[in-house]
């Protein structure tokens, strides 16, 4: 899973906004307000009686063309998020949770309201067309109808947009193309086209979702006021498309008179309102007959106002319809193009048609600008009014929002008096919001005046990028102004570090923070920074900047002195473009751009002959997108034909880089599929994914990166290798493709998606590369340095960079590769951290973590969505912090980046110990403490990082989760005590979030297990509650956090799996009792799944909860749940060995070497049962015999005691893999069966072989005292010889009172074999008796193998040491016979246990460290725990 933070570098002057649509949703109450260049910007607003307060959040950028239109809808099918009963009756959209917008380029978002971030980004069709209009489904709020055309987009542009799309009716009469198309909000997909064709009426003007005979259709209408409606499929969401649209369509007459245009068409239920600038005509669509209207010439009501619009509040006042009579009583505005507004009751009752003016809103015509536009939008009991004003007649092209909101008292007219005029509640706009931003995130730095110019004089961004040529951090920030100036502020973050060669801050002044370049005399619309590569010629500068602007000019800049180098004069229009070569473009192209002009002509200028080489001219239209594939050496060029004589089309040019020829002309549909193979081609060999080659202008939403199969490579190493005339050899071609594999993103991504935003992309994965590499390095110097192995400088060659032999051999890291990857993970800290929330804290990081404050720049957090869109808030700390209190997914993020960073640092500088803990403190409780209404991190995000190859991150993840799981669980796993205990622990902040671990661990303590079965008992589910459970655990719905972090709906469900495990596991008295048996199955297919991302972690919860939790639910089904284990793992080797496939690591660890002993030891016969059924039932080359064995090291290791009744069984089964009949068997497992084997005589000291490891002996460690007897096996033929009696001598049990024959204790503690292997002693703690075997070499060699026992050549008794006593599992014959006294409650005690009991008595209380330590041929010395208790004399 990814986890990416964004920081987000404004500009000095706030950026230019011209509103195109608007949309609002209830619950929060939220504006949204979308832009002419595309731009979307999010405003909170919080509302009461007397006071509403309006704050712009974020800058939504997922459009890079303007926005057509904005809708709310509810991509989810959970209900019930987030209603709250003060909600407007009659909206049905009142429960939406997200928005979707659509911009004229066919690019549709879907925008999450919790976190902000963007859902779905998705392109549509080129058949489509354009979109113009959305439309949500008011039964379904899933689908949304996306109305198309094929309208030009510079109808969108003009001021008077109704005009010029009326004159254009006039002068164009034919057939207008349109597609209506229902979109799964969901997906983005297209679900079914409601039309698609000709209209019958004129362009598209209005369109709304009407209700006619019992069934939802579309309504569309034209300038004309001319109608064609066309019913909605009612199984749209299946995909079932209307056959002959045009039939199925109902075309209405002229609902106007001849030459009355329509402002505005509104539509609810069956009710269709036309409103002109002289009347409003008022129709039922079911009757096609009108019911009533309004006159707006001479009448008083509203005889000064100029209407553009109208719009149908939701009241709550209702609309009913009887069998014969029609009851409607609606509320609507009229808008002015002034800002003015006045609001009509209308009512339609028993055949009478009544209106009458409720109230209006009245602004001063001096409050506005000449260039002033409005819109207005309901928002609950409040109507908004949205100002859009151009903020001076020096710079037309920026514009400014200004938000009022206006108080509309609907539903209390019973009568009453209403006050003429709303009451406005609340203003507000974003250049308070900046100039304010500026005093704060400016405190301190006078000597850093970046952009104070800009802010004094009014100059504005029309141009920004952001300078990374190098692989360690970006260089600098590049503002080109209206002004024609040019502004370089340059990273001063590399001071005290040695840059290496190619570094462009390795020559730079580390002083000199920024750089002014003059000498454009029109805006700078494009920028973009190369560094040359060929060989200097003594003219060309190392390292360029070049600029286009309006003044037709391209200028060439020498980054390092500031210098113009060249002026080119080649274009005739304003330069919009500049292109740089691609990656991998061969020679001499490398060093070449190109540049793209209104003129619509593109050329290619070399940098280092300073000239234009190729001219590429001809295309009728300016070219909005233009690729360069330098690999196959062509060019592609997609424009917009507008002619006359049919409708526009999608043209594209493919031009001949080396020839300069057109090779291609595609059109229509063709154009799009080919030029989208040309991204694939390029974004294929792209550094970091994108189509454009980083140092660039462009915004980075024209074209979004592919980043599925992104390899990173270091962009200044592999420049500076391919200079190489010496053909890599194979061994640097693997080593490329290892490290390719290895860093898979770019530590640090930049993008600039609209000017004057610029943002740093931070990739947590790279960025713990180093630190685990680091990691690597420190272990294999410990292995490596007494074999000699050469160094890292020793071994590094002249071709490959010391960073890219790191990245092949993380055992090899020089001082400087440590140096770079601390210096990585500061930079990000010190754009990531929240600053001027603590001041100890930040005082702390400046002085111990060497962090830099940035200063010079206006620093804001953002949030990556789909492909590339972003999420970036406003300046200043209560918009970031906004983000933290609205959107868990955005804490989750943040909090596991900041935390998992301060651990990197804390293992790559552990000087830096105590700053980085602290710093992690902080994302991890306290800054909740300090804003209780954070939103805690969502608990399901957190455990996609569990499985994350970085440590640092995995443990960063998990203690978040741990420090949250209490007050954050999901609602349908919370019990009531949860419920309870997250109120308390919101309403008391100072309570230590440790406290809720210690009372559930107190809680979840059963006496026993009778009274834990009488809990669960009394704690079942309900069905209810098992029902939403279940539902919660099974859904595949897309979550809508998983996209933050690039998920699939599998992910989701399989994090909802986890989720519940561990809490389950860790906090059972926080989640419902039943929750553990409804997830432990779901936990078991998981693992069985083998996912490479949950498989390992839901493998680990099973085993860390099986002895507490699991055990009880799946016990029976452990042997199945082992044997498919194995099963798992033969058929992995079988695709090994077929198609030499590797089993990801972290799972085949995690299956062998936690899962598997945890089953094991939870069913220690089973676990034997299954795996000597796998010796006759698999291959005998099976990997599974090595895991069974190693599985048995593992439980030997971590509970030998599960084993003692099973050592038979044990050692049978490791003498049957080194069979010597079965050669294969014997190859492939004897190493680990030895090990086994000597693991079992280490642990066991009832289990011994001979010096010569040709005899071993295994004792009987608890049995029956009349069946106790010792087995003595040959190693070379693996099979049993002999067996020796250790029961004896006759009448032993008789002097044990109170025993029989029967009782069942421990037999043989210590065995030892003589160094001749001659000789056997056994030593048994009950009766402290030492027996000894002297068997003489004749008597193993001839002796026919009789297994009839034999019984001892001698008996010995010890005498206690001290501190011996007895007990009652360990009973002596010396003790039997002198405590007399003491025998009846003994004896009637051991008569109340039974077997069972007993036997795990004697287990839990037996003793394995006894040994037999022979001191010479005749004398045996007794030890336990090396601590010599007596010696025995044979």
């Amino acid at each position: 899973m990814k986890c990416r933070s964004v920081a987000c570098l404004w500009s000095r002057a706030p950026p230019s906004h011209r509103v195109t649509a608007t949309a609002a949703l209830t619950n929060p109450p939220t504006l949204y307000t979308g832009g002419s260049d595309g731009s979307i910007i999010w405003w909170n607003i919080s509302s009461s009686e007397s006071n509403s307060e309006v704050k712009p959040i974020a800058m939504l950028c997922g459009h890079a063309a303007p926005i057509a239109d904005l809708a709310v809808c509810d991509p989810t099918t959970v209900s019930g998020n987030g209603v709250t009963p003060d909600c407007v009756e009659g909206d049905p959209f009142v429960n939406c949770s997200a928005l979707i917008s659509a911009g004229t380029d066919g690019v549709l978002c879907v925008w999450s309201r919790n976190s902000g971030h963007c859902r779905r980004r998705r392109k549509l069709s080129p058949w489509v067309g354009s979109p113009s209009i959305l439309s949500t489904l008011p039964s379904e709020p899933r689908y949304v109808c996306v109305g198309c055309s094929y309208i030009e987009s510079h109808c969108l542009d003009t001021v008077d947009g109704a005009e010029s799309l009326s004159d254009t009716d006039v002068q164009n009469r034919k057939p207008s193309r349109c597609t209506v198309v229902v979109v799964d909000t969901y997906t983005l997909t297209i679900v079914h086209t409601v039309f698609h064709g000709n209209l019958s009426i004129g362009y598209l003007k209005f369109m709304g979702v009407v209700q006619l005979e019992d069934q939802e259709s579309l309504l569309m209408a034209d300038s004309y006021g001319r109608l064609q409606v066309v019913p909605v499929s009612e199984n749209a969401e299946k995909g079932e498309d209307v056959s002959e649209t045009s039939q199925s369509s109902i075309v209405s007459r002229n609902w106007l008179n001849e030459g009355e245009i329509a402002v505005s068409v509104i539509t609810r239920g069956n009710l269709v309102a036309l409103f002109t600038k002289c009347r409003g005509v008022f129709w039922l669509l079911n009757r096609g007959e009108a019911i009533g209207e309004i006159s707006f010439v001479d009448n008083s009501l509203c005889s000064d106002f100029h209407f553009t619009e109208a719009i149908l509040l939701y009241s709550s006042i209702s609309a009913t319809e009887g069998d014969k009579d029609v009851t409607l009583s609606e509320t609507f505005v009229l808008l002015d193009d002034s800002g003015s507004a006045v609001l009509f009751d209308m009512s339609y009752i028993g055949g009478e048609f009544t209106y009458k003016k409720r109230a209006e809103i009245v602004t001063a015509s001096d409050q506005h600008s000449e260039k002033s536009s409005f819109c207005f939008v309901q928002l609950r009991q409040n109507l908004i009014r949205v100002e859009t004003s151009c903020c001076g007649t020096e710079q037309p092209f920026q514009w400014r929002p200004y938000i009022t909101v206006w108080a509309l008292r609907l539903g209390n007219g019973d009568g009453k008096e209403l006050q003429p005029q709303c009451k406005m509640l609340g203003e507000g706009s974003y250049i308070a919001n900046w100039n304010s931003s500026h005093s704060v995130d400016l405190k301190g730095t006078a000597e850093n005046d970046l952009g104070s110019s800009v802010s004094d004089s009014g100059q504005c961004v029309s141009s920004s990028m952001v300078i990374s040529e190098n692989m360690y951090v970006p260089y600098a920030v590049v503002h080109g102004f209206f002004s024609g100036e040019i502004e370089i502020a340059k990273f001063d973050f590399l001071q005290g570090l040695d840059s290496p060669a190619l570094s462009p801050r390795s020559d730079t002044d580390p002083l000199v923070s920024k750089q002014h370049l003059l000498g454009h005399t029109g805006p700078v619309l494009c920028l973009a920074a190369h560094h040359m590569l060929g060989a200097a010629n003594g003219r060309s500068p190392s390292h360029v900047l070049i600029s286009g602007s309006m003044d037709c000019t391209i200028r060439i800049w020498d980054l390092e002195s500031g210098n113009v180098v060249m002026i080119m004069h080649h274009h005739v229009a304003p330069v919009r473009q500049i292109i740089l070569a691609p990656a991998r473009t061969e020679t001499p192209w490398s060093d070449c751009f190109l540049s793209v002009g209104d003129d619509s002509c593109v050329a290619l200028s070399s940098l280092e002959t300073l000239r234009v080489e190729r001219m590429f001219p001809g295309h009728p239209n300016y070219p909005e997108k233009v690729v360069w594939d330098g690999a196959r050496g062509y060019i592609a060029c997609l424009f917009r034909s507008l002619s006359r004589k049919s409708d526009p089309i999608d043209v594209l040019y493919i031009w001949d880089v080396k020839t300069g020829a057109r090779e291609r002309v595609l059109r229509g549909a063709a154009s799009h599929s080919m030029f989208d193979h040309f991204c694939a081609g390029i974004s294929e060999k792209s550094y970091s994914g994108s189509i454009l080659n980083g140092n660039t202008s462009v915004s980075s939403l024209l074209f979004p990166a592919n980043e599925e199969r992104k390899q990173f490579y270091l962009k200044n190493y592999e420049r500076k290798a391919s200079l190489s005339t010496s053909k890599p050899s194979a061994s640097q071609e693997t080593t490329r493709e290892e490290s390719s594999r290895a860093i898979r993103y770019p530590p640090i991504k930049c993008a600039c998606p609209f000017p004057g935003l610029s943002t740093l992309i931070f990739d947590l994965s790279s960025l713990a590369d180093y630190c685990q590499a680091h990691e690597d390095s420190d272990m294999h110097k410990m292995v490596g340095e007494s074999s000699g192995k050469p160094t890292a400088q020793q071994k590094t060659s002249k071709n490959q960079s010391p960073v890219q032999e790191t990245v092949d051999n993380p055992a090899e890291i020089s001082p400087m590769d440590k140096e770079i990857g601390e210096y990585l993970i500061r930079f990000s800290l010190s754009f990531l951290h929240l600053w001027g929330i603590d001041s100890e804290l930040d005082q702390m990081l400046t002085a111990h973590l060497k962090l830099k404050r940035p200063e010079s720049f206006i620093v804001a957090s953002g949030l990556q969505g789909d492909k590339g869109s972003l999420t970036l808030a406003f300046p200043g700390l209560n918009a970031t912090l906004e983000l933290w209190k609205s959107s868990s997914e955005f804490s989750a993020l943040r909090s596991v980046m900041m935390v998992s960073l301060a651990e990197c640092m804390i293992s790559l500088s552990h000087p830096t110990a105590t700053a980085s803990s602290t710093l992690a403190a902080f994302y991890t409780r306290d800054l909740a403490n300090k804003y209780p209404d954070v939103k805690p991190p969502l608990l399901q995000l957190l455990v996609t990082f569990w499985q994350e190859r970085s440590e640092q991150v995995c443990m960063a993840a998990r203690s978040i989760f741990h420090h949250t799981a209490s007050f954050a669980i999901p609602r349908p796993l919370c019990s009531d005590f949860a419920s309870e205990h997250a109120k308390l622990v919101r309403s008391l902040s100072e309570i230590n979030l440790h406290e809720p671990e210690a009372l559930s661990s107190e809680e979840e303590r059963p006496t026993n297990s009778l009274e834990s079965e009488h809990v669960h008992e009394a704690q079942r589910l309900s069905q209810a509650e098992e029902s939403e459970l279940l539902s919660w655990l099974e859904s595949f719905e897309m979550q809508d956090w998983i996209s933050c972090v690039g998920g699939t709906s599998q992910d989701a469900m399989a994090a909802h799996i986890i989720v519940a495990a561990a809490l389950s596991i860790w906090y059972p008295s926080l989640v419902k009792p039943g929750l553990a048996m409804l997830v432990v199955h779901k936990l078991l297919n998981l693992v069985m799944a083998m996912s490479e991302k949950y498989s390992s972690t839901a493998a680990e919860l099973l085993s860390e909860g099986m002895e507490t939790t699991w055990k009880l639910l799946i016990g029976s089904d452990i042997p199945r749940i082992v044997s498919d284990i194995f099963f798992q793992i033969e058929c992995v080797s079988s695709s090994v060995r077929a198609q030499e496939a590797v089993l990801s690591s972290p799972i085949k660890e995690t299956l062998v070497e936690i899962l598997l002993p945890s089953l094991a030891m939870a069913d220690v016969i089973g676990f034997l049962s299954i795996i000597e059924s796998q010796i006759w039932s698999t291959a005998s080359d099976s990997p599974v015999h090595v895991v069974s064995l190693r599985t048995l090291i593992r439980i030997i290791r971590a509970s030998p005691r599960n084993l003692v009744l099973h050592l038979e069984k044990v050692v049978n089964f490791v003498l049957q893999t080194m069979d010597p009949g079965n050669t294969v068997m014997r190859k492939t497992c004897l190493q680990t069966s030895m090990a086994t084997l000597k693991e079992v005589v280490r642990v066991f000291p009832m289990v011994i072989l001979n010096d010569s490891s040709t005899r071993l002996a295994i004792g009987d460690a608890i049995t029956e005292i009349s069946g106790a007897s010792i087995r003595i096996y040959d190693m070379q033929s693996m099979t049993k010889i002999r067996v020796l009696d250790a029961s004896g001598p006759p009448g032993l049990p008789n002097l044990l009172r109170g025993s029989s024959e029967s009782a069942v204790t421990t037999a043989i503690s210590a065995l030892s074999f003589s160094h001749d292997g001659e000789g056997l002693v056994a030593f048994s703690e009950n009766g402290l008796m030492i027996r000894w075997w002297s068997l003489g070499s004749v008597w193993w060699e001839k002796l026919s193998r009789s297994l009839t026992p034999v019984q001892c050549t001698k008996l010995i008794f010890m005498h206690p040491w001290d501190g011996f006593s007895s007990n009652s599992s360990r009973t002596s014959v010396i003790s039997s016979i002198t405590s007399h006294d003491e025998e009846t409650p003994l004896q009637e005690t051991s008569k109340n246990i039974s077997h069972a009991e007993r036997l795990k008595q004697l287990v839990q209380h037996l003793d394995l460290s006894y040994r037999l330590v022979w001191a010479n041929e005749r004398k045996v010395v007794l030890t336990r725990h090396n601590v010599e208790l007596g010696t025995c004399l044979l």
